[in-house]
């Protein structure tokens, strides 16, 4: 994968600005000291000469406000830096810095309110902090991601006291910034067990003579008892004056596709993420391991048409914009054109591939059209259709019936739990790798299935 560090927001600072016109505020001390003055008002009612006592107290601490006002700093002399820990991503927890730099001569105690948006924290990111004369602190607040694609975060609004804490200012300080939520990287972290035991089982198949490992040229070495006759190099026999056998390896300037169904149906939420999201997880953990084992990744996301489309590459760069595109996607409406789909990826890829399709299927009395999409596409490319089956569905159609209203609804997602695996069935039966997988175990189920495809060398 890229860097972390370049997927990093950059830090944004800004200079401290007075809020509003008057910008000015009573401290929680101003409030204690003049209700301290309102214990006048007892002896008061035995001799009014003690209102006088009241108002000379209420003006010492009116007084105190104003003194303690003029020794606070000055907006200008506040920033406030925001600074990221780790790149955004979907699900995973991370924390922003905020920094107060104090450039006056006292110390300054204050609250700082951050714009994040609820994508991002669902609670108001409001952190406390105290910064000593020319000098700064820093603290940090939680985020965690609940939306991919561009996120917009705005201003930082800080109310600031003197060690008093009789006056108080109120200043805003600009640091809009867009960062982008990408998919879940930390998943995709995970994955590169897989690509250890991808690569383990290329070494082996270096030295394993068995039909079928691949016909891509690695090396020459000496003929051994057992070498196939086809793989003996005359030429290089000839020069060495005993037989040589070419030794192969399996493929690695493969094709994979990856294509997304963003239409409504991938609008289904399975806990606090949608279908779509899960596909783009597992999309990423996917490229990323197809990427390092040498294989060439592209990248086609559709709804009612073509949406995004990343043609097969290799290479740190691509992965990267593979990432942004699957940061972009967002979901439709309307239902997904499928047939479209098929026949753009037919069109532009004339060499036989692998197509990694993830989609929902239509609860219809008919075909599916994604089915007939995907059924086009099998002549030509080797097609793992992967649907993302639904928890709760499963769940209640291994329930015990308790009344009659549970018994028609326990056999209605019997039946669509049948009617799914026909479909499915009938898929495998034409030549396609056609699998249902739960949203939690999608990204180890794709990433196993291409290393199989890769083992046996189907393409």
């Amino acid at each position: 994968m890229s860097e972390p560090g370049s997927l990093v927001p950059p830090p944004v600072e800004g200079v401290a600005r007075p809020y509003q016109r008057w910008g000015a505020a009573f401290g929680g001390r101003f409030f204690l000291l003049f209700a301290i003055g309102l214990i006048w008002l007892a002896p008061a009612f035995v001799d009014p000469r003690f209102v006088y006592a009241m108002l000379a107290w209420d003006g010492l601490v009116g007084l105190a406000w104003a003194v303690d006002l003029a020794q606070l700093s000055k907006p200008s002399e506040l920033k406030v830096k925001r600074s990221w820990r780790a790149p955004t991503a979907l699900s995973v927890s991370s924390e922003i810095e905020l920094t107060l730099t104090n450039q006056s001569s006292a110390t300054v105690h204050a609250v700082i309110v951050d714009s994040v948006p609820q994508s991002l924290r669902f609670a108001p990111a409001q952190v406390e902090i105290s910064a000593r004369a020319h000098g700064d602190a820093a603290t940090t607040f939680a985020i965690c991601p609940l939306r991919r694609g561009e996120a917009q975060l705005g201003d930082a609004y800080v109310r600031y006291q003197s060690p008093m804490r009789i006056a108080e200012r109120w200043v805003k300080v600009p640091l809009e910034q867009r960062v982008q939520v990408y998919p879940n990287l930390d998943e995709a972290k995970r994955q590169s067990v897989f690509l250890m035991r991808s690569r383990q089982i290329e070494l082996e198949k270096r030295h394993s003579r068995m039909r079928g490992i691949g016909r891509e040229f690695e090396s020459l070495r000496e003929y051994r008892e057992g070498d196939e006759y086809r793989d003996i190099c005359w030429t290089a026999a000839a020069r060495r004056g005993k037989l040589v056998t070419r030794v192969y390896q399996v493929e690695r300037s493969q094709t994979i596709w990856i294509v997304i169904d963003s239409g409504r149906l991938m609008r289904a939420r399975i806990g606090e993420l949608s279908k779509l999201d899960y596909a783009a997880n597992a999309a990423l953990s996917l490229a990323q391991v197809a990427l390092y084992s040498g294989d060439r990744v592209g990248l086609m996301t559709y709804g009612r048409g073509v949406r995004q489309r990343v043609p097969a590459d290799r290479g740190g760069l691509h992965l990267r914009q593979l990432m942004e595109s699957l940061a972009d996607m967002q979901e439709e409406t309307s239902e997904a054109d499928h047939l479209q789909a098929a026949g753009r990826l037919l069109t532009d890829q004339k060499r036989r591939s692998l197509v990694v399709w993830l989609t929902d299927l239509a609860e219809t009395a008919m075909t599916p059209e994604v089915i007939d999409a995907a059924s086009r596409m099998m002549p030509r490319h080797l097609v793992l259709f992967v649907v993302i089956g639904q928890p709760d569905l499963g769940e209640l159609a291994a329930q015990q019936p308790k009344d009659e209203e549970q018994m028609f609804q326990i056999a209605a997602a019997q039946e669509v739990i049948h009617r799914r695996d026909l479909l499915l069935a009938r898929l495998r039966e034409r030549g396609a790798l056609a699998l249902e997988v739960s949203s939690g175990s999608l990204s180890p189920t794709l990433v196993n299935s291409y290393l199989e495809v890769k083992q046996r060398n189907q393409l």
